[in-house]
Order: structure tokens, then sequence, then C-alpha cells
């Protein structure tokens, strides 16, 4: 797993100071300078922001915002690239058009070179590359940030795809992640309305899913798991993976010719059906989503390949979806829902599947699902725009702060890139249409008999445990209490806000009987003519009364301004 460590929480030093003044000089470079100055880096850093050079913004000031974020996470390099693709699936964090954006960024990188790709082969696989393969190509297939793919062939004549992690990238990304999870404590610590998205939690996550990204070993096994789904499905072929080849660095699988899903003009030209391909690929996504629960979740076109008798062909499975039968049940449920026109139970299925701090209004709630139904539903089934809906979907749930779990909004991005690349192939093709039957089948499979006694004989064996545990843990109760060690902790809600009411209250009456007592003190002063006395009059009672009209003036202001009189 990644090392990641916090910086900058105790004490007042970086350990990354280069790397951290890089980063804000490009915040500054595109218009950002704003947000470092919100965030009080200056505190932090013991040097001072005095040594970042405020670089000159290039031409940012004709692109949107969301454009200027793009380039910003383009330019910051790998871990930030990274971290962009996983917050495009975070709708409830990220604005639709910034996640459009994210959806342009280009991972591609010049390649490193192959004396560097030699040496982590021969380390990761214990032996010379020449005593591991016939030959292996200098120059390699494709490069991105992360690694980069050499074709070779095997002593035994196997043509092999050889996947090697990019040299030194594991620091670089450690280094960049200390920063961001810096970055995020400062963001909850300084910017209230982000606070809400808690982003050290989303910074923590990422670190978790770029770990499983860097190690090939993981990528290996979800390309083995989804070969075995498809092992007697002829429509569907995932390379071979070579394990004795393959370790943390390093992926060998089987290299395969076949043309990319995109380059329609190549597919017509092999004398392949356009259609066919379009409904065996949306047929391979609805699989592994309705069926299975575990999915390719970058089914992206240059990552699907067509073989010969209109084969796919998926590659790249560094980022899949793993859904449990819960969560899919109430997808399938709130598709169902919404197919009918229910907005009433849509709503309510859609708060059971997300999460929320605060239960949204629902009667708005409901009116907004009701609008989104009469804008894309009665239309025909082949004019309705997947990916649009699903935005769309998804931006009521954010406007009404609604977290939509992000393996769902993984489901449905693949499902929007799969629309997308049917738009492509074969325009007049319905996905709705396509999907009716894997989503008929999938609410059938819940009375499956198999299934209903495995879930009785669950629900059985849980309560037993319980009703065996009882007895302990009452016996535990009662000697916890015996010793005085009980503690019920009680949290009443918008406590803090009752106390400083209730502070309020007693202030605004001690200033008030303090005004009071300062009225009948001077009255008195100046009924008994207490000196000194100017013309006659007590000038200690005359203060007294000036000091009563101030305390009474400040005391009603304060009083109106509340709009509590």
């Amino acid at each position: 797993m990644l090392s990641i460590r916090k910086i900058g929480v105790l004490g007042r030093t970086y350990r990354h100071f280069n790397r951290y003044r890089q980063i804000l000089g490009i915040l500054f470079r595109y218009g950002f300078g704003d947000l470092v100055e919100r965030l009080k880096i200056d505190q932090y850093i013991e040097v001072g922001l005095q040594m970042i050079s405020r670089q000159r913004r290039e031409n940012v000031e004709k692109l949107s915002r969301a454009e200027r974020i793009r380039l910003l996470f383009e330019e910051l390099g790998p871990t930030f690239i990274k971290f962009a693709q996983i917050l495009s699936t975070r709708p409830d964090i990220i604005p639709s058009d910034v996640i459009r954006e994210f959806e342009k960024l280009q991972d591609e990188v010049p390649p490193f070179s192959y004396d560097d790709a030699k040496r982590i082969v021969e380390f990761e696989l214990g032996d010379s590359i020449d005593a591991l393969f016939s030959t292996f190509e200098t120059i390699p297939l494709a490069s991105a940030s992360i690694g980069q793919v050499h074709k070779a062939v095997l002593k035994d004549g196997d043509v092999v795809a050889v996947k090697i992690q990019r040299p030194g990238v594991r620091r670089i990304i450690e280094v960049d992640l200390e920063i961001l999870l810096h970055l995020a404590t400062l963001t909850e610590r300084h910017i209230e309305e982000a606070a809400l998205h808690r982003p050290v939690q989303v910074v923590e996550e990422f670190a978790r899913t770029l770990g499983r990204e860097l190690d090939y070993s993981i990528e290996a096994s979800n390309m083995e798991r989804v070969a075995v789904q498809f092992i007697k499905d002829r429509t569907v072929y995932v390379p071979k993976v070579y394990s004795e080849y393959s370790g943390v660095k390093v992926l060998t699988m089987e290299y395969v010719g076949g043309i990319k899903v995109s380059e329609t003009e190549k597919l017509t030209a092999a004398g392949l059906d356009l259609r066919t391909i379009t409904r065996r690929g949306a047929d391979f996504i609805m699989k592994q989503v309705f069926e299975f629960g575990f999915f390719h979740a970058d089914p992206h076109p240059g990552n699907i390949f067509v073989l010969q008798n209109n084969v796919i062909c998926p590659i790249d499975f560094g980022m899949t979806g793993c859904v449990d039968k819960r969560k899919r049940d109430l997808f399938v449920d709130i598709l169902e829902s919404v197919a009918l026109k229910d907005s009433e139970r849509s709503a309510r299925l859609l708060l059971e599947l997300g999460e929320y701090d605060e239960e949204p209004d629902i009667r708005r709630f409901e009116k907004e699902i009701d609008d989104f139904m009469g804008k894309h539903l009665f239309k025909s089934l082949k004019d309705v725009d997947v990916g649009r809906l699903i935005q769309d979907f998804l931006d009521i749930a954010t406007r009404n702060k609604v977290r939509i779990p992000p393996v769902i909004f993984l489901m449905m991005k693949a499902f929007a890139a799969v629309e997308g690349i049917a738009r492509l192939l074969y325009p007049e093709f319905d996905m709705i249409d396509h999907a009716e039957p894997f989503i008929r089948k999938a609410k059938l499979s819940r009375y499956n008999p198999k299934r209903m006694v495995r879930e009785l004989f669950t629900t059985i064996s849980d309560s037993l445990t319980v009703f065996q545990d009882l007895p302990r843990e009452l016996l535990h109760l009662t000697r916890l209490t015996r010793q005085s060690k009980l503690a019920v902790g009680v949290e009443i809600k918008d406590l803090d806000v009752l106390l400083r009411a209730n502070d309020q209250v007693s202030n605004r009456l001690a200033f008030a009987i303090i005004t009071g007592s300062l009225i009948i003190g001077s009255a008195l002063l100046l009924a008994f003519g207490t000196p000194p006395l100017l013309y006659g009059v007590s000038l200690v009672g005359m203060l007294g009364f000036s000091v009563a009209a101030v305390l009474g003036i400040w005391l009603l202001l304060a009083i109106l301004k509340k709009n509590m009189l």
C-alpha cells in the first residue's frame, strides 16, 4: 500500500517544499490565488509565501473556470490526473461542468527509456530479459503517467503485451498525496462550505484507490475475475494473464491485435457488423452490473477492442467497480420506478440508496424528480440521451445534498460510456429498451428459490448468534452497572444553540437590571443633592443617568437588530 503521512499539522515545516512551491505556483498561474489565500497557507510555511513566485496568468482569462481546473490538474501531473478521474465519479462534490472537463483529461506523457523498462522487468521477475523473452520491443506501444506497454514474445512463441510501471512514480505519488492531505486538512479548517464534503476522507479514499492501481497484481486478479464471468460467453474475450511473468510493477498479458471500437472505418473495412458490436458491448456492461455486481468501470473507446466475428475484447482493468447485492437491488428498483414515472417511490428509493446529513424537503425532492421525468421520459425511448438523463438525475441528488455512493455513479458512467460508443457505431440503438430484459431478470432473481433459502438461512444464523450473545452481553452490562462503570453518552442536537440563546437572555436581563439600578441610584443622588454640585444639581447623579441612557439605548438596539421586540 502507499505510504501517506500528514504534514504541516505538527510543527511549521514541510518535507517537500519544492513540490509544494511548484503546486502553488501553478495554482496562481491558473487564477486560483484566492484559494491559496483562503487556505491561509502562509501560516504553515516556515519560510513564507514570499518565496513562491506568483506567476503571471498565461492567457487563461478567456477560459471558463472548469477549463482552468482541468488544465491545472493536467499540468500538476500523474497524481492529480488520477485524482481528477476519481473526483469525476463524485457529482456530490464536483459540479457537472467540471466533471465534463475532467473527462477530457489526457493521460499521455513521453515514454521512459528502454534501459529503465529492462531494469524494472528484470528486478520484478528475477531474471534477465533475454532469458524471459524471445524478443522484447524497445519502443513502447503506449505510454501513460503510471506506466507504459511493450510488445514482446515469450520463449514458447506466445505474443504478449508487457505493462511496466514508470520508475519512481510511487515516490512522486506519495509526496503529492501528503501535500494533498495537508491541503484537505486546511480546507476543512478554513473553508466552511467545502468542509461539508469531508475532503480529508476523500483524499484518504483516493490514496487507497491509487494504491490498488499501482499494484498490477490487483489488475491481473480483476482480469481473471472478469474472464471467469464470461468463460462460456463467445461474444466477449478477456486477454489471458501470464501470472508467472507478472508482479506488482509488471503485468504480462496476451497481446490482442484487434481494432479499437472507435475506429469505425477500420471495423467496416474488416467486414465487422457495427450493429452486432453495439449490442454485444451493451450486453457486456449490463451482464456485469445486473448479474455479477463486478464491472469494468472505464469502458471508454480506447479500452474496448473488437476481434474477428464481432467479439468484444476489453482491456485495462485498473479501474473496476464492485456493487453489493443491496445497492444493486435498490438501483434496479429506482430504474423501475423511473420507467413507471412514479416520482414518489423514486424519491424514497433514492434517499434509501444515498447518504445525507439532513433529510431534504421530500415534497421539493419529489417535484424535481417529477419534472425530470417529464423532461426525459415522455419521448421515444431511442431519442432519450442516457448520458444527459443520468447527469440530470445526479444533479437532483446533489442539489438536495444527497450523496450517491461512488460505485453507483461508476455504474452510471459505465452505462453512459457504452451509450456514447453505441451512438458512434449505431445511432439507432435504443439503450433503454436493450436494458429492459436485464432489469426484469435482476428483479426476478430475488425470488429465485435458492437465493431465498440462502437469505433465510443467513437471517436465521444471524438471529441465533444474537440470541447466543445476548445472555453474555446482559451479564457484562449488569457487572458494569454494579461496579458503577456504566456511562451513557447523550448528545442533544442543537444544544449549543439553546445554551447560546440562554446566555443572551441572561446577559440582557443582567444589562436591564444594571440599567434600572443606575436610574434608581441616580434619581436618589439628584433628590438628595449629593455633591459635587453644578448649578445645584448632583454631577454624579447626572453621570449615572447618562450611563443608564446609553446602556438602555444599546440594549434596545440589540433587541431591534434581532427583530425580537
